[in-house]
């Protein structure tokens, strides 16, 4: 194995011209935290599409917020998909994905429902999780009030919010309470043990530092304990089947490479049908910071691909 892990040419020369997010940990995680708000904030958005935060009741009584994106012509029910924002469970909110749902509304016609759970280490798993399944309960339940054909929604996310996804359609399948259709999951981030060779990788983004500071922050007292449930770290899960269609794409310089590939490859033995997409010398987040890249370029275009069909009229 290379003791220098492979970098895309292109995506160097991103990381190159840009600050670096630096390290998450206890000292840095306001500063972070503003950081993203104020980088929010630069995005242009369309005209066309509508943004609309609902506030539905949730675990301990407390009101979890989803923010609607739906084009302002839309005349029919139209599928849904549903969203849990990146951050490594203690960043984010569904503001950072405003830009993508406004190119994917209008693409395909979707209605886009992206959910603000409540952030680690002030609330730890399972609230994050309980937010996310009390938003997406509202969907499936009160979609049809907002345009969303409650017959089509799958669920999605980047980093954390891929992680939290994925233990989402776990919980989904075990509680039996309703369906999804897929799940796509970017990057997820699903193995509390970090113990794989690209976890512990010098990586150029969430390096070991960062993802143990935010796994550590989301277990709480069940950090590096036998106890962590698959409902908080989903590569724990020994049982995958019944999970919905998966799409999964991961760039081989990212610390999840490891966990991802083993949990595509996991889902595929258990008669799951799934969608693996491995980019070279591509680190965490290459598909934003380095958007207008090759690889970047590609990622996209097999997402939309895959969105494409799961969201085709049966």
């Amino acid at each position: 194995m290379s003791a220098q892990p492979y970098y895309d040419p292109e995506v160097q020369e991103a990381l190159d011209n840009q600050p670096s997010l630096g390290v998450v940990n206890a000292d840095t995680l306001e500063k972070v935290r503003v950081s993203r708000l104020l980088r929010n904030a630069e995005a242009e958005l369309s005209d066309e599409v509508e943004r609309v935060d609902h506030f539905v009741s949730g675990v301990d009584d407390h009101d979890v917020r989803v923010r609607v994106h739906r084009r302002k012509d839309a005349q029919e029910l139209s599928p849904g998909l549903y969203w849990t924002h990146g951050g490594g469970y203690v960043l984010g909110n569904p503001e950072q994905d405003d830009f993508r749902f406004d190119r994917w509304c209008q693409r395909f016609g979707l209605v886009g429902a992206a959910v603000q759970y409540r952030l680690a280490p002030e609330h730890p798993y399972p609230a994050g999780l309980e937010d996310s399944y009390s938003g997406l309960k509202w969907l499936k339940e009160n979609g049809a009030s907002i345009g969303v054909d409650t017959d089509r929604i799958g669920i999605g996310g980047p980093s954390a919010g891929g992680g939290m996804a994925a233990a989402l359609a776990l919980l989904v399948r075990d509680r039996g309470e309703f369906e999804i259709d897929y799940q796509l999951l970017i990057y997820p981030m699903i193995d509390d043990t970090r113990t794989t060779v690209t976890a512990n990788w010098d990586v150029p983004v969430w390096a070991p530092e960062s993802n143990h500071f935010g796994w550590s922050s989301y277990l709480g007292e069940l950090f590096e304990s036998a106890a962590v449930p698959a409902h908080a770290a989903p590569a724990r899960e020994s049982n995958l089947e019944g999970l919905p269609p998966t799409f999964i794409m991961v760039g081989t310089l990212d610390g999840f490479a490891d966990e991802d590939i083993a949990y595509a490859q996991r889902l595929n033995h258990a008669g799951v049908p799934t969608e693996l997409h491995v980019y070279p010398g591509a680190p965490h987040g290459f598909d934003g910071f380095a958007a207008s890249t090759a690889v970047a370029r590609q990622a996209r275009s097999d997402i939309n691909a895959f969105l494409g069909r799961m969201l085709s009229p049966s």
